[in-house]
């Protein structure tokens, strides 16, 4: 049964399904929509928005549904610049409440032939589980408000450059609402006036604070140098990357580790670098295994179109950065009773919002995040009562 949900705010519950509103007894059997909310989120449910790679509704619509789409999204948009006059916060209220219901028939009617569309003209991603999980993730996370403010920021109210970027942050939207399709390789991105949690300076990092007791962050020592190396079919060192590099693969005498770690990177994804002459790390082991002339093919079953040259670059990119999300989603499973959360991703670091009555937890989490389907992945562990002042944290 196709159906589509009505809001996208886990406390706002209400479906739209042949015809009909349901507020109090969601239908049974239902089990195609548009895309994930969080007000309904069974298991067996399937989303059309991941089968068409994150595509629009616009983006999908076929010739025959454009008008009457055309004609709901006018409705919509009127409704959405109406509410942002009034300043009215839709993270407050279930939209379902401020629209007059006529709309929201022929809103999620509309929704609900395309949806059909997709599911009868698209196939299922081979990593469909993925996304869908991968998407679920940030979802939450975009629900999640960070503890923005500035106690014992003094320092970043001096000069006026400091001052202007730390007051607009202060005092602009305090969630991250991250955009799983943002990049050809899947790494994420965040969507326009958010959190620019991938982007921002670091010194204004001061501005945020756990809402429990400390930030616990975990990162990857050399991520993209771990995939390459279990890619090319070596065992993972149990030191510092880098000084492992060192003494393994750069034969240089009296070179420092930020040395070595710059050449291996100018080396890693320049293609035509001979810098490095090494047994390691195979680059063409893993375009013959991953890359079939026109497509890479991750080991999350990621398929992205690409050039040759591009390929290996591609390949490491994406498999690291699903190697993070995966392991976010199984550790978002364990908190999920827990006062704990996650409460951000940088790149290759899961940073988690950690309750001082649950710190003995902390070795477990750390046994997860290492224990990646490449391997085990040695990690760096800090802490902090901001996301600034981290510091390595030793069990």
């Amino acid at each position: 049964m196709y159906f589509q949900t009505l809001d996208d705010k886990s406390q706002c519950v209400g479906v739209y399904t042949a015809g009909t509103l349901h507020f109090d007894k969601i239908p049974e059997q239902i089990e195609r929509t548009w895309k994930f909310t969080g007000s309904i989120s069974a298991d067996n449910i399937e989303y059309a928005w991941l089968y068409c790679g994150g595509a629009t509704l616009v983006d999908i619509c076929p010739p025959e549904l454009k008008n009457e789409l055309d004609k709901a999204q006018r409705k919509f948009r009127a409704y959405l610049k109406s509410f942002k006059i009034a300043k009215v916060d839709l993270r407050s209220f279930c939209f379902f409440d401020l629209v007059p219901h006529d709309f929201l028939l022929e809103f999620c009617e509309a929704r609900n032939k395309i949806t059909k569309y997709v599911f009868e003209n698209y196939e299922k991603p081979n990593n469909y589980d993925h996304l869908s999980a991968a998407y679920k993730l940030i979802h939450g996370i975009k629900f999640q408000s960070l503890n923005l403010n500035n106690e014992d920021c003094r320092h970043l109210f001096i000069n006026s450059s400091d001052r202007t970027a730390a007051k607009k942050l202060l005092a602009g939207p305090s969630y991250i609402d991250y955009n799983l399709f943002g990049t050809a390789t899947g790494r994420l991105t965040t969507k326009p006036n958010t959190v620019p949690i991938l982007t921002m300076k670091k010194r204004y990092r001061k501005l945020i604070k756990p809402k429990n007791d400390w930030f616990l962050s975990l990162d990857y020592n050399g991520a993209e140098i771990r995939t390459l190396l279990s890619m090319s079919d070596q065992e993972q060192p149990k030191e510092d990357i880098h000084e492992w590099n060192m003494k393994n693969v750069i034969n240089q005498s009296q070179i420092y580790r930020e040395e070595a770690k710059t050449l291996f990177f100018s080396w890693l994804y320049n293609p035509d670098s001979k810098a490095i002459n090494t047994k390691f790390y195979d680059r063409s082991l893993v375009l013959d295994k991953w890359y079939d002339g026109e497509h890479v093919t991750t080991p999350f079953h990621r398929k992205i179109k690409v050039d040759r040259r591009r390929a290996f670059n591609y390949i490491i990119q994406s498999t690291t950065s699903d190697i993070v999300i995966d392991r976010a989603i199984e550790i978002e499973k364990y908190l999920l009773d827990k006062k704990s959360f996650i409460s951000h991703i940088v790149h290759d670091e899961i940073v988690i919002d950690l309750d001082s009555s649950e710190r003995e937890m902390v070795p477990e989490i750390k046994d997860m995040f290492e224990n990646t389907k490449l391997g085990n992945f040695m990690c760096n562990l800090n802490a902090g009562k901001d996301y600034f002042d981290l510091q390595g944290l030793k069990l």
